[in-house]
């Protein structure tokens, strides 16, 4: 009778040991330069993900983003550029990105910069515009 008992304590034990955790990276209603997040509806909403990965110095162009969105960067170095502001980022680091103004991004690095960015927009609406310099 003891044998069963170990078994089934040994076996609990193992599974208590795989509890899942959750940590928020970013959680806030401003993007990182300090702008309000603009309170929008969507009729239909779509949400993409992408992976955008960044070589050493790579810079990308100017752009601007409609959509609200936000990345975590999972490997390298990435610096966020806007007019009077910037933002450098590391591994592991998340950011809600700004809507509406002119940025750009640049590996500093001397490793490819990978990002995961999710948008939430209409569905069908471009997530990023170019701009001119």
């Amino acid at each position: 009778m003891k044998k069963p008992l170990l078994l089934t304590l040994m076996t609990l034990a193992s599974y208590s040991s795989l509890a899942a955790t959750s940590v928020d990276l970013v959680k806030s209603t401003q993007s990182w330069d300090g702008t309000p997040l603009p309170t929008y509806h969507l009729t239909q909403p779509e949400v993409t993900i992408k992976e955008i990965i960044i070589e050493p110095g790579e810079r990308l162009p100017l752009h601007i983003h409609p959509v609200i969105n936000a990345g975590v960067l999972l490997e390298g170095t990435l610096t966020v550029k806007l007019k009077e502001k910037e933002i450098t980022l590391n591994a592991g680091d998340g950011l809600i990105e700004v809507m509406n103004k002119p940025h750009f991004g640049i590996n500093p690095g001397t490793t490819p910069a990978k990002i995961i960015v999710f948008y939430l927009a209409e569905k069908g609406e471009t997530v990023t515009l170019l701009e001119t310099e």
